[in-house]
């Protein structure tokens, strides 16, 4: 098996590396940043990508909607010592192959042989969040049964968040033009004024 491990912490990346490689795993390259988790990954095309979810230029999951766009298969596995909801949901989301927690130390080699051999593998703590990721889809249904896309209820739940049109477009890699196109249909579709009813909207439906 062949990786390449992402992370901002000089001493987390060494410790990673020095623990990989203990167990005959090779560490092909390391980095620091989003873009060194893309780049590296074109350049090695490793079997697994370990990459930290916070990272100063881009956050991993950011990165990883970029090489899945590019390269489908791609395993990736998040380790971070964060378990917030939000990454919890984005990770699913994004397609990664695992999420857990760097206090998880003895999971990390389980879990890279896991996600080698095809498995998913989300830690203990991650584990009990899926539910609440679940939930958070019957506020999508409300807005499917309006006549809503994911992407236009990806859309609403960011403008509720308070995000503008160049936020927007960052989040979802998508163009200004395309948003704006989007919050159009929406509001048509939706008989809704402006954005603030939409967000009106939205909260109305959470509770």
């Amino acid at each position: 098996m062949k990786i390449v491990v992402v992370d901002d912490d000089d001493i987390v990346l060494m410790s990673l590396k020095t623990i990989i490689e203990a167990s005959g795993i090779e560490v092909m390259a390391t980095g620091k940043k989003g873009t060194d988790a893309i780049s590296l990954y074109e350049e090695n095309k490793p079997d697994i990508l370990l990459s930290d979810i916070r990272m100063n230029d881009m956050t991993g999951i950011e990165a990883a909607y970029k090489i899945l766009d590019k390269y489908g298969d791609a395993k990736i596995l998040f380790l971070t010592t964060f378990s917030d909801d939000e990454y919890v949901i984005e990770a699913l989301k994004c397609g990664a192959k695992g999420y857990i927690l760097k206090q998880d130390f003895e999971s990390i080699i389980p879990a890279l042989e896991a996600v080698y051999s095809g498995q998913s593998v989300f830690g203990g703590e991650i584990v009990k969040k899926i539910p609440t990721y679940k939930s958070t889809n019957n506020i999508y249904e409300k807005y499917e049964e309006r006549g809503i896309s994911e992407k236009e209820y990806e859309i609403i739940s960011l403008v509720a968040e308070g995000l503008n049109n160049k936020e927007i477009a960052a989040n979802l890699f998508l163009s200004e033009g395309t948003v704006r196109n989007y919050l159009s249909n929406i509001l048509e579709k939706l008989e809704i004024r402006d954005r603030t009813q939409l967000v009106v909207d939205y909260y109305k439906h959470k509770e």
